[in-house]
């Protein structure tokens, strides 16, 4: 390497951060923006600032920079993020296997915002889809098919059978269209490419011969099981590395010769450089932050001290966090903006709350983002007419002053902030927000205390993703030492750390530009991956050759690359998992701890006991991957310099007016250069840099230590003394609290289960409490379970009688009288006990889909069932624990009661009932623990208090939308303003509803007289799940972030006779009214309100088996349209939200083959908007099995709205194997099904709005 002047630059959304080390190893920090109008690319603007000032001659803007004095750039670029965020990438096209041209577009099947009409999915990053005709299908020892193909030998050394090669003259003929159209970059995803390439492989062959530009194979691209985030990632290649090489193509036509002879490399998403020619879009994801992880892992973790560190990583647009104990912690799956990718990455927590977070007022809360002000045009500081922002709120508190700032603000960059227009701002939403708390009761609040509400609610969401890289993964949050960096996180960090009850804050001197420093730092990174799926116990050997092999390749491309041997060290990394399991646990041999077999077996075990808290010991463990890390180091900056000891009486430079929840008070301001080894600073203080500002708490103490880094100790959290009356701000705290605590109960219920229904399809869905057993807040998860759950808890109040109910006791419900919904999901409820209280202060409870719990039919899914004692085991108030005891004898015996039915047995999977249990009693632990910890820090009358307050915040929420609606339907004067709609049944039964509004007071009634009566089969809805479908629906139509808790019905009477579909007796069944009707009752209420057409209407229950296995899935089908929006099409909507099973996980671990899985094309309804797109999926069976359906929508469409077009209705035919013959088979039934015979869903399309 030369010698010269070495540049670490780190492109972020706000600011370009910059890091320079000059031949004397001497340093220098600046920031610039990111974008700018007076120059066209920052990290080029940076080179040539330094460059001016170092030869003393300014190098004119857009002229050729010299390169003589430059010796290596080290980059971290948001290129590829804001290239997908903006879909502004490659013009791209994706090759598929046959029968799956939409399987991204259908991804996981599950909508981001589960209250959404109007869902949003992201853009599709391909411009046009192909479909290859090829098949390569797995050997399944049990098929009793005749299957044509050729069986060959994969790369793992598993047999496959190549039912069809590739058909090159069909492919052809689509690289002839794709050329024809444009398209430059493609994109190949084949089925089981993960272990047969030679398909892939000859489709890339091909391509080039049509002049592509570029073509990214999804097995080399991430060769791992799972075709939707492996076809994802090669999508995602295909459309990001072109714009990649163009960026750098022009970056290094900015300088003389190319920057020939300068060393140019890349931060990838893993946390390692890489070179130009390595540097590609699946990996450039996360190239900016991932410098700010290694900068803390080099700058923060003391290996002596072993304290874990959280890097806190706070910008201008948002706030990544992550772990770092010694090793980087990795995952192999993340999703940005909609797009998954499948690629080893640093494990990296997002949260829109950044320097630049826009501020709202809604509903009385207090809301920081997720929407950004950005660089342009900023906050309202910045002089670019912006919007208020965090940064705003922080200069009216005086934590950031203008003359201490970069001026590099307004057309000439030379202005300071401007803190007069942000002020004026603040003044006139304080105005906004005083009329609303005067006519609320509370108290008026002062510029600065809003600003400083603001402020309070960011610390509270960024807490969030802290909470759960440590409390959700079996960590301590209060062990570990916050790492601050980024420009705005110091202004945070002491009041972040102290709300986790952390001690100490670490600040390193370059902090504001630590991402950048930690470019300069990191190592380069080569990495090669096989797949193997085979067990560990019996395949050692040829692991260890696999990973030799990949060795051998890593170290002979570091060689390439100019490192000598002793600069290179290599790990080997194992994805490991239980069988018939997707949780992947990443054992490494870091360090050489781990050699043989049973120290990687011992190493996963341990993981898995801590994340997940237990082990699975008569399960095989299984190797899906083989990874090796090659890694070069360079040694570019020095050792840092210790600074002079203290010698000089500490001096402040300035003296500010602060603002704190504790009050006003004076706050000294030091600048960190003026400091020297062992000055300590008392807060209130800021220390201010030229690249951050630190503020340091009242009652916190700074040091400086020996190398000028700044430790500060934080002091304990005290008691909140909260008044009597409600403060909109800490209404926001509390809302945030609640939810985190749902949210945590639901980490640990997915961590802790061993089903695939809770664990992999998230069938489950967790809720806290308050005294009387209403509904305070849910993590969002399961529709149909949040709205019912407070049923049930109520249910058992009332059973029980607060006397009743003891220190200890745990409750199982699943009874349709006890708050039901369906027998499968069962109901784990804690009463939650404070002090010495002999009463229930509050419940925690969680609701689990559970694979089995005996009946009619394996899975518990009986289409046929006319009695509820047929669908499985029934609880209406069982002690599952009695005052610390678990009744686990009681339970078993009944569980296995539903065998005394005739036709029917006891659960057929009592070991995964009795630990999923055990994993519903612990996540409601985790909830009590959590919720005594936020009382331990307000009182537990100032929590109680706060639970009303959020319900009522809702209630005014709905009361203010049912008042809007009656205005907008209203036709005469009467106060009392009716709507009405009725929908069928595919039997024919009527779901009528007449809502009757008070115009003047929000009060609504549901009245569902006219409704059918109950009928002889499963279809029947238990009361609570009617209620469910009302909670959800008014929170749709709210349209508005409120939570959802029992305020939203607070305004809402409900009228549901007895006897009808949606009030049976309590011997009908019910599992379809739960899957079924449900869906119905939620598109009768949105008819009513004429507020979005039909969905599909139906959740098109598929579930397969025989003696030894079981399979359920429920099947998206169309949205509605709306007012102004298109259906969205192959998507679950309103009470379900579950995923749907990979197909290549699908057809390894059933006995199945996927042959179509694609969008219903013209199956929405037509209109003005058109109704989303129903699915076709068909399943070909390779043994004999029982297949049972429960769906709807066979018989009557989704209606439309306003002249929109019915959506189609469903089908569901079986084609047998021997006979050729097609049969429809109805909505709802149970079949016998032979080798070969294939089902074919095509599911329900969603109702179009408006004339076209």
């Amino acid at each position: 390497m030369k010698s010269g002047i070495g540049f670490g630059i780190d492109r972020g959304g706000t600011f370009t951060d910059v890091f320079v080390v000059y031949p004397d190893g001497s340093t220098n920090t600046f920031k610039l923006l990111s974008e700018d109008t007076n120059y066209n690319d920052a990290p080029t603007e940076a080179i040539r600032r330094v460059l001016s000032e170092y030869t003393r001659k300014e190098i004119p803007r857009g002229t050729k920079i010299p390169t003589e004095h430059v010796s290596f750039i080290r980059m971290g670029t948001t290129v590829a993020t804001n290239a997908l965020l903006e879909r502004k990438g490659e013009k791209t096209a994706l090759f598929v296997t046959a029968g799956f041209k939409d399987l991204l577009k259908i991804g996981n099947q599950a909508r981001s915002g589960i209250f959404d009409l109007n869902i949003h999915t992201p853009e599709m990053l391909y411009d046009e889809v192909y479909e290859v005709q090829e098949r390569v299908l797995l050997v399944d020892p049990t098929c009793k098919m005749d299957i044509t193909g050729a069986k060959k030998v994969a790369q793992n050394g598993q047999e496959v059978i190549v039912e069809k090669e590739v058909d090159e003259r069909e492919l052809r003929l689509a690289f002839g269209a794709a050329v024809q159209k444009g398209i430059r970059s493609i994109a190949v995803a084949l089925l089981h490419s993960y272990i047969y390439k030679e398909h892939e492989h000859r489709v890339r062959e091909i391509a080039l011969e049509y002049g592509f530009s570029h073509v990214s194979i999804s097995s080399e691209v991430a060769p791992m099981i799972k075709i939707v985030p492996r076809g994802f990632t090669a999508t995602a290649d295909a459309y990001l590395t072109p714009i990649i090489q163009t960026y750098i193509t022009k970056f290094c036509h900015s300088f003389e010769n190319n920057l020939d002879g300068v060393i140019i490399e890349f931060m990838r998403s893993d946390g390692g450089l890489c070179s130009i020619k390595d540097f590609v879009g699946s990996k450039a994801i996360l190239s900016g932050p991932a410098g700010g992880v290694v900068g803390v892992s080099y700058t923060a973790y003391d290996a002596k001290a072993g304290n874990p560190i959280i890097a806190f990583d706070m910008g201008g647009t948002s706030t990544d966090v992550s772990r770092y104990a010694g090793h980087f912690n990795e995952v192999i799956e993340s999703e940005t903006d909609g797009i998954i990718i499948q690629s080893p990455q640093l494990e990296i927590n997002t949260v829109a709350a950044g320097g630049g977070s826009r501020l709202f007022f809604r509903n009385g809360l207090f809301v920081v983002g997720p929407e950004s002000s950005g660089s342009h045009p900023g906050p309202i500081c910045y002089r670019k007419n912006g919007y208020l922002s965090l940064t705003d709120a922080n200069i009216v508190l005086n934590r950031i002053v203008p003359d201490f700032f970069p001026h590099i603000f307004g057309p000439e960059e030379n202005q300071p902030l401007d803190r007069d227009a942000a002020l004026a701002e603040f003044t006139r939403l304080t105005a906004e927000i005083n009329e609303f708390v005067k006519a609320n009761g509370q108290k008026v609040m002062t510029v600065e205390e809003v600003a400083l509400g603001f402020v309070k609610v960011a610390n509270e969401a960024m807490c969030r993703p802290i909470r759960r890289l440590t409390e959700a993964k079996g960590f301590d949050t209060a062990e570990h030492v916050l790492a601050c960096f980024g420009g705005a996180g110091g202004q945070h960090a002491c009041a972040v750390a102290r709300e986790l009850g952390m001690k100490k804050v670490k600040i390193h001197k370059n902090a504001g530009i630590l991402s950048a420093f930690g470019l300069v730092l990191a190592d380069v990174v080569v990495e090669r991956q096989a797949p193997l799926l085979k067990p560990i116990d019996s395949n050692f050997e040829e692991i260890t050759a696999v990973a030799n092999d990949l060795e051998k390749q890593a170290h002979d491309h570091l060689l390439e690359q100019g490192f000598k041997r002793d600069q290179l060290s290599f790990e080997r990394i194992l994805h490991m998992r239980y069988e018939k399991t997707d949780a992947i646990i990443l054992c490494s041999n870091k360090n050489g701890q781990i050699s043989s077999k049973e120290q990687y077996v011992a190493e996963f075990a341990e993981q898995y006991l801590r994340e997940f808290g237990f082990t699975i010991p008569d399960r095989e463990i299984i190797v899906d991957d083989i990874r090796v890390r090659g890694v070069g180091r360079r040694y570019l900056s020095q050792n840092e310099t210790k600074v002079a000891a203290a010698s000089t009486k500490l001096t402040s430079i300035a003296e500010y007016k602060g603002h704190f929840e504790s009050g006003s008070s004076k706050m000294k301001f030091y600048k960190l250069d003026n400091l020297q080894y062992g000055h300590t600073v008392d807060g209130p203080a800021v220390i201010i840099d030229k690249n951050c500002t630190i503020l340091v708490e009242p009652d916190c103490v700074a040091s400086i230590t020996e190398y000028g880094d700044v430790e500060v100790a934080v002091s304990e959290k005290s008691v909140a003394v909260l008044g009597d009356t409600v403060n909109s701000v800490h209404l926001s705290i509390f809302s945030h609290r609640f939810m985190s605590i749902a949210e945590q109960m639901g980490s640990v219920l997915r961590r802790s289960a061993i089903s695939t229904n809770i664990k992999e399809r998230l069938d489950f869905s967790c809720a806290l409490f308050g005294p009387d057993g209403g509904l305070v807040a849910n993590a969002p998860h399961i529709p149909v379970h949040l709205g019912g759950m407070q049923h049930a808890v109520q249910y058992q109040l009332n059973y029980h009688g607060k006397g009743g109910l003891k220190p200890g006791d745990v409750l199982l419900s699943n009874h349709p009288v006890a708050g039901g919904s369906h027998l499968p999901d069962l109901t784990v409820i804690t009463p939650v006990f404070i002090n010495d209280s002999k009463e229930p202060d509050f419940f925690v409870a969680n609701r689990g889909h559970h694979a089995d719990i005996g009946g009619l039919v394996p899975g518990s899914m009986p289409p046929h069932s006319t009695k509820l004692s047929q669908e499985g085991a029934a609880f209406k108030a069982f002690k599952l624990v009695k005052e610390g005891k678990l009744q686990e004898q009681e339970l078993i015996t009944a569980l296995n009661e539903p065998g005394k039915e005739p036709g029917c047995t006891g659960t057929r999977n009592l070991r995964d009932n009795l630990a999923d249990l055990r994993a519903q009693i612990a996540a409601n632990q985790k909830g009590i623990a959590l919720l005594v910890e936020l009382i331990k820090s307000y009182g537990i009358d100032v929590v109680k208090k706060y639970m009303a307050h959020i319900q009522s915040t809702a209630e005014v929420a709905v009361r203010n939308m049912l008042k809007e609606v009656a205005e907008n339907n209203a036709t005469n004067t009467n106060a009392i303003v009716q709507l009405s709609f009725t929908d069928y049944m595919d039997d024919g039964t009527d779901i009528a509803l007449t809502v009757s509004i008070d115009r003047n007071t929000g009060d609504a009634t549901f009245d569902f007289t006219g409704t059918g009566l109950q009928v002889y089969s499963s279809s029947n809805a238990p009361k609570a799940v009617t209620m469910a479908a009302i909670i959800y629906s008014l929170r749709c139509l709210v349209g508005e972030d409120i939570p959802l808790n029992q305020g939203c019905l607070a305004s809402v009477k409900v009228i549901n006779p007895e006897g009808c579909i949606l009030n049976p007796d309590e011997e009908a069944a019910v599992v379809g009214g739960n899957v079924l009707t449900s869906q119905r009752v939620c598109d009768v209420i949105f008819g009513a309100f004429r507020a979005v057409a039909a969905s599909q209407g139906c959740m098109n229950n598929v579930t397969f088996g025989d003696e030894t296995l079981g399979y359920y899935e429920t099947v998206a089908g169309g949205a509605g349209a709306g007012p102004t929006y298109d259906g969205r099409s192959g998507v679950h909507t309103h009470m379900t939200n579950t995923r749907i099973t990979d197909p290549e996980i699908l057809e390894s671990r059933y006995p199945v083959i996927l042959r179509q899985f694609k969008i219903r094309h013209g199956s929405g309804g037509n209109g003005l908007h058109r109704g989303g797109d129903g699915v076709v999926r068909h399943l070909q069976f390779r043994r004999p099995m029982t297949l049972s359906l429960l769906t709807e929508r066979r018989v009557h469409s989704p209606y439309g709205l306003y002249g929109g077009g019915k959506g189609k209705r469903g089908l569901n035919i079986l084609k047998r194997a021997k006979s050729g013959t097609a049969v429809n088979v109805g909505p709802k039934n149970s079949i016998n099904v032979a080798p070969g015979d294939i089902f074919q869903l095509e599911t329900p399309g969603g109702g179009g709005w408006g004339e076209q």
